[in-house]
Formats: structure tokens, C-alpha cells, sequence
């Protein structure tokens, strides 16, 4: 239905009708501020109000840092963090992990925790009994073969000539041993008698895992190579080196003392793991 032309100039009337907004002492009825409205004027100023307040905020969100906080809101610089964030923590997990198995190993050798290991004891027995019921006559060439064989490869630490050329074992001290590996008392070490003050050299090329006090022990340095072998240094006077030093064959690390509560004289504790678990050292070195 549309409106008649008198309801037309009614309306616009109304729209163009002047008010006045006074402001006013409300102790004094003084007249303040005023101002002449229409409600055309106001609705004119609530609109325009209105786009420029969206506009601002728009403006506010598209160019500040506040959009990321919109939810579900992704940018290309939210993604190249959260990446980085995500490649840090996977380092960090590899270092942790390294970490844990370098302590580990620090630990064994230190503490001489070790995983018992059975062994069929019948079957080595059968196997024993097989071979020594063959005979076998060597000629006079081989046994020449095999002592010559068995001199060079005295203090092989490994099964082939070709990882044998590539790593040699340093004797740490020259000296006398007092006290051997053995195993059924958890010495997993041999003592060497020296002169004080005597240089402790390393055993091969390696990185310094441990070098620190310990009451047991004294000062103690232990050095990681290549192979998963492990040397340890303990009852020393000083230490020449620290956690994290790179050292080669030969070096010298620390200085025979007698320190500790585990001592009763000076010399060096030397200790050989492989894997994990302890060898004896004096199948591959010389300390003599």
C-alpha cells in the first residue's frame, strides 16, 4: 500500500523537525552547551559513526597483530614458526636421547652396574668335547704363520686386521699392576703402580664425556672414541682437561695421584668398556 502524499510530507516533517539538546547547571539551571538537532542529523551521525567504527576495526584487525589472535586465523608467518618450533623440538629430543645414553654409559662405568649375561655352560661343553676329539697335525709353515699372526695382533681390539689398522690403543702409564681385572669382584679395571705425578695419557683419539670429583674415586676423567669404546682415568691428582675436550692418542689428561677414599697409594685405575660392558685392558695394551 503506498503512502499518500500527505503521509510523505508528515514523515519528512518529522525528520526535518529542529530539537535542541541543552545541557544544563543542574544547581543554577544555567544553560551550558546546546545544540539544534533533527532526527535526520542524528541518524546521519549514528551511521556515518557506525561505517567509520567498522572501518577502524577492520583496519585494526587486517594490519596488527592483533589478527592472530582471531580464532581459526592462519598466516604464513604463524606456519614458518610453528615449523621452526616443531624442527627445535625434534633436535631437542635427538640431544636428549644422545644424552641419555652417553649418562647411561657414564653411569655404568662409574658405578659398575652391569646386565648379568647366561650362558648355556652344556652347550660349550659339547662344542669343547667335539674338538678335542679331532686331531689335527699343523705343518711346520703354519705354526711359523700363526705364531707371527698371533704377535701382531697381541693387542688387537678388534676381529679384522683392517679396523686393527685403523685404531691402536696408547698405554695411559708404564708401570706394574697391582690389582687385575676381575670380574667376580666387580674390579672391572687394572691398577698400575707409578711414580706420582706421573703424565695420564689417552688411550686413542676421543671426546671428554666426564671430568669431575668424585668421593669414591677422586678426580676422575672419562673419554668416549670411536667404536663405542670407552676409557676411564680415576684416582687422578689433577685433571688436565674437561667435558667436551677433544684429545688424541697420547695426550696427556690428567696426573697419577692417590685421591679419593677407594685408594691406598698412588697410581691410576684404568678402565676399558666396549659396547657397554668392561673388557680387561691388559689383553690390549701394553703397560709394561
Amino acid at each position: 500500500m503506498s503512502r499518500t502524499k500527505g503521509e510523505k510530507k508528515a514523515i519528512a516533517k518529522k525528520l526535518l523537525h529542529k530539537y535542541r539538546l541543552v545541557i544544563l547547571n543542574e544547581d543554577t539551571f544555567e544553560e551550558r552547551v546546546s545544540f539544534k538537532l533533527t532526527r535526520l542529523n542524528v541518524f546521519i551521525l549514528v551511521g556515518i559513526s557506525a561505517i567509520v567504527l567498522i572501518a577502524l576495526t577492520t583496519l585494526l584487525i587486517a594490519f596488527t597483530p592483533l589478527r592472530e589472535y582471531i580464532p581459526g586465523y592462519s598466516s604464513t608467518k604463524l606456519k614458518k614458526q610453528a615449523f621452526d618450533l616443531k624442527r627445535k623440538t625434534d633436535s631437542l629430543a635427538t640431544v636428549i636421547a644422545i644424552n641419555d645414553q652417553q649418562y647411561a654409559s657414564i653411569k655404568k662405568v662409574l658405578t659398575g652396574d652391569l646386565k648379568t649375561i647366561e650362558f648355556n655352560k652344556d652347550s660349550i661343553q659339547d662344542k669343547e668335547i667335539e674338538v678335542a676329539d679331532i686331531t689335527i697335525q699343523p705343518s711346520k709353515e703354519d705354526s711359523l704363520l700363526r705364531a707371527t699372526v698371533e704377535a701382531q695382533d697381541k693387542y688387537n681390539l678388534f676381529e679384522t686386521a683392517t679396523r686393527s689398522a685403523d685404531f691402536a690403543l696408547f698405554p695411559p702409564v708404564k708401570g706394574m699392576i697391582t690389582a687385575g681385572f676381575d670380574s667376580d669382584s666387580k674390579h672391572y679395571a687394572v691398577d698400575v703402580v707409578t711414580e706420582k705425578d706421573e703424565p695420564v695419557k689417552a688411550a686413542a683419539d676421543g671426546t671428554v664425556i666426564f671430568a669431575s670429583w668424585t668421593a669414591d674415586t677422586g678426580h676422575v676423567i672419562i673419554i668416549e672414541h670411536q667404536n663405542d669404546l670407552i676409557t676411564a682415568y680415576k684416582h687422578n691428582a689433577s685433571l688436565s682437561k674437561q667435558q667436551g675436550d677433544l684429545v688424541k692418542a697420547g695426550e696427556v689428561i690428567a696426573i697419577v695421584g692417590n685421591t679419593g677414599e677407594l685408594t691406598t697409594g698412588p697410581h691410576l685405575h684404568f678402565e676399558l668398556w666396549n659396547n657397554g660392558y668392561p673388557i680387561n685392558p691388559i689383553n690390549y695394551i701394553d703397560f709394561k
